[in-house]
């Protein structure tokens, strides 16, 4: 049996191509890819529905990393059975997640439940650590799943045959504007993130299927394009991270600076504003501060 992918929009902040998941069909029933934030969820089951599945008929969803926009709603199907496959670094967070939530809270603050929703602990009899090139075996179906750093400590893309779902660390490409990198702290680290480059190159996929938003096919390029404007964000930031300028001066000039960016990339105001959703530009201020300041103590 053919495993048919299905990319799923959950339709965050009522936009569209701004979150994905994915939904394998299997000969032992649908997997997911990604569940999104809770606050999307009503969309989710929409979608798993209208491909003819209910939500109970989901048992076993494969999460590239833990923050929000991907696995949000992971409890969601856990309370209906489901086994949830993560990072070993990550699956504490998942079983306890108020560190998580704390955190968070404090970035966003009145914000949380409008952008995420809720968020509960997994038990951890349903939670599965993944190790890096370990295979999953559903039915006829096998995933490989590769340890990708760089984005976050806890990342995992995950390759069905000639795919590869990327979460975050492909970058975000929404419609035909360019590959840009989320870059949210804590786990920012530009040199891992080129090393898991080169592992997604390495595999050979002729598609990858981006979180946000959507399949690629000019891997190489893509790839590629990616490692040039890490490098150019980063040195970007550098300057005003040495001279300790705040960043909630250096968030709106950053801001403008990605924007023309998009803009030269023939992007239009509401093509920039979907990005803006999928990767907000404070939080790759926040991230690239932590990587040059990692960097100075010699941590990276």
């Amino acid at each position: 049996m053919m495993d048919k992918i299905h990319v799923i929009d959950l339709e965050f902040l009522n936009t569209e191509e701004a979150i994905a998941s994915f939904l394998v069909e299997t000969s032992i029933g649908p997997i997911l890819i990604e569940t999104g934030p809770e606050s999307t969820f009503e969309h989710l089951i929409k979608g798993i529905q209208q491909i003819g599945y209910q939500a109970k008929d989901i048992q076993h969803v494969l999460l590239t990393h833990i923050h929000f926009d991907h696995a949000g709603a992971a409890w969601k199907f856990a309370e209906l059975g489901a086994s949830i496959y993560v990072h070993p670094v990550g699956l504490p967070h998942l079983a306890s997640p108020e560190k998580l939530w704390n955190s968070a809270k404090q970035i966003y603050g009145e914000e949380m439940d409008r952008l995420w929703g809720k968020m509960s602990p997994i038990p951890e009899s349903q939670l599965i650590a993944v190790e890096h090139e370990q295979n999953l075996i559903f039915g006829e179906t096998q995933i490989k799943a590769l340890h990708t750093p760089g984005h976050a400590s806890h990342h995992i893309a995950w390759k069905l045959g000639n795919e590869i779902f990327t979460g975050d660390v492909a970058g975000v490409k929404i419609e035909n504007g360019p590959v840009v990198p989320p870059c949210p702290p804590p786990d920012i680290d530009i040199q891992a993130w080129k090393t898991s480059l080169a592992i997604i190159k390495a595999a050979n996929p002729q598609s990858l299927y981006l979180t946000h938003f959507g399949v690629v096919n000019d891997i190489s390029e893509h790839l590629d394009a990616l490692s040039y404007i890490l490098d150019d964000w980063a040195n970007w930031i550098k300057p005003f991270y040495q001279e300790n300028k705040a960043q909630k001066e250096v968030i709106p000039l950053f801001m403008d600076y990605t924007q023309k960016q998009l803009a030269r990339e023939g992007c239009g105001k509401e093509l920039i504003q979907i990005y803006e959703y999928a990767n907000p530009s404070w939080m790759s201020v926040a991230g690239l501060y932590r990587y040059w300041k990692l960097k100075d103590q010699g941590r990276l």
